[in-house]
């Protein structure tokens, strides 16, 4: 019986925290150009990469809103590409739980 009550309470833990988690999808871009590169493409990556190698950092556009990240690193290789991202979204900036590559026109 002790076992089945630490499972269940281990499986709310995992639905909880995911009901936390929201998931957005937009277009990984850099804060100097913002939503300037709202639509992906291969113009807007290889501006993301240009603006990033000079400093600047990787945000993601999505619903005409620019979105500050905390893990660059994440976003690396997704330059200028659309992208659903899975994390904590507080007003203008998100925390990543993961990034993957996404299927379709936005």
């Amino acid at each position: 019986m002790r076992k089945k009550l630490l499972m269940l309470a281990a499986v709310m833990l995992v639905f909880g925290c995911m009901a936390w988690a929201k998931t957005i999808t937009g277009v990984v871009s850099d804060a100097m150009c913002g939503a300037k590169h709202a639509t992906a493409s291969d113009d807007a990556a290889a501006c993301v990469k240009k603006c990033e190698g000079g400093g600047s950092k990787l945000v993601v556009v999505a619903g005409g809103k620019v979105y500050n990240t905390d893990d660059q690193d994440k976003l690396k290789g997704f330059e200028g590409q659309q992208v659903k991202i899975s994390g904590d979204v507080k007003e203008d900036s998100i925390t990543i739980a993961s990034v993957a590559a996404a299927k379709g026109k936005m």
